[in-house]
């Protein structure tokens, strides 16, 4: 899989930008607000159809303009596929070989993305709603139906919280409704939390093979899902929903009386440990690091499991954040199987065969540059 054009129009500081790509390495070089990661930006937006770094669509569309489109052609096995987003004031439509997709569940996995970006570095020891994005993002574009559950839930937690708020005010005494909802909430938690540990389990066995590559075989990974409620990898979808539900009736009057929901996949996290130790906790950075970018490059060979092709690539201003024998490690594994887009200020400091082959892009003021 691979990206062979992407046209951009009153995207962000591009007005109008027509690029075809190579299939192996693609290097973007810019200096800091010229663009560059305005273009990563937008080959995740157009795999995702949304962006990584706001959550407001209206900031993707040029100052002054009214609209924002994002055309990509995208090559898997043998087929060129048409890919469009476009942004209004009004909302958004992602269309799919020039039909548009209703449901976003229909259009996601069309392009498999894979991005590493300096924030990425806090997958380790940031928030856990940081690591409950990374796996919700990953099980979602090779699995679609989990965007379905995940949005039904989110959307019955809103109302959830809303009713249990009010119920703490005392504004309102509705313990039916309240049951209703989480009934609704627990079917979709279920299949939520099937996925993410079956997600997991996959997820470790590559990451640990990868992170004792680059450790030189002196540290195993081990990647932990930790629940709020007592539910395990052997526990099937109904054994979850059942336990849920005990749990549920447990907390419900210590939910009315903080008026939120308290347990769920909302609240979930993922621990990791290198040689038994948390290394949230107690690892170096260099631990944690070399963890986030095994994370990563296992995210490429789980997609390549799931749908038999490589993801795309992305590098955003990353490969100056890792020392020389991270960044040789990282080019090497994917070296001739992903199509790879590496943006950043000099490639000075980054020394590997891969980058003499690669096709140079030089960024100014939303333009390329000869």
């Amino acid at each position: 899989m691979y990206i062979e054009q992407l046209r951009l129009t009153n995207y962000r500081n591009y007005q109008d930008l027509t690029v075809t790509f190579d299939d192996k390495i693609n290097v973007i070089i810019g200096e800091n607000a010229q663009g560059k990661t305005n273009l990563m930006e937008a080959v995740y937006t157009l795999a995702f159809s949304k962006s990584h770094r706001t959550t407001k669509d209206k900031e993707l569309i040029q100052w002054d303009q009214n609209y924002a489109k994002i055309e990509g052609s995208i090559v898997k096995r043998t087929q060129t596929i048409p890919l469009e987003i476009q942004i209004t004031n009004k909302g958004k439509k992602a269309k799919l070989n020039h039909l548009e997709q209703k449901r976003l569940s229909d259009y996601i996995g069309s392009l498999n993305i894979v991005m590493f970006a300096p924030e990425d570095l806090n997958l380790v020891k940031g928030s856990p709603q940081i690591r409950r994005r990374f796996v919700d993002m990953e099980i979602g574009q090779i699995q679609p139906v989990y965007i379905y559950h995940l949005g039904q839930y989110m959307k019955i937690l809103k109302q959830r919280n809303h009713l249990l708020k009010q119920m703490q005010r005392r504004k309102t005494e509705d313990p039916i409704m309240l049951r209703v909802l989480t009934d609704q909430m627990i079917i979709h938690a279920a299949v939520i939390l099937e996925k993410r540990f079956l997600f997991m389990q996959r997820l470790r066995d590559w990451a640990n093979q990868i992170h004792k590559g680059i450790s030189r075989e002196l540290e195993d990974l081990d990647l932990q899902y930790a629940a709020t409620v007592d539910v395990s990898e052997q526990d099937n979808r109904e054994t979850i929903g059942v336990t849920l539900r005990e749990a549920f009736e447990h907390v419900e009057q210590k939910e009315i009386e903080r008026g939120t929901t308290l347990i769920g996949p909302h609240r979930d996290d993922v621990v990791f440990f290198v040689n038994g130790k948390n290394v949230q906790t107690y690892g170096s950075q260099g631990q944690q690091r070399t963890t986030a970018l095994s994370l990563k490059l296992a995210e490429i060979e789980l997609i390549y499991q799931e749908i038999k092709e490589y993801p795309v690539l992305l590098l955003d201003d990353v490969l100056s954040e890792l020392d020389d024998y991270r960044q040789s490690h990282l080019l090497d594994t994917i070296e001739g199987k992903v199509q790879t887009f590496i943006s950043t200020t000099s490639v000075d400091g980054i020394h590997h065969q891969q980058l003499d082959k690669a096709e140079i892009f030089r960024i100014k003021n939303g333009q390329i540059i000869e």
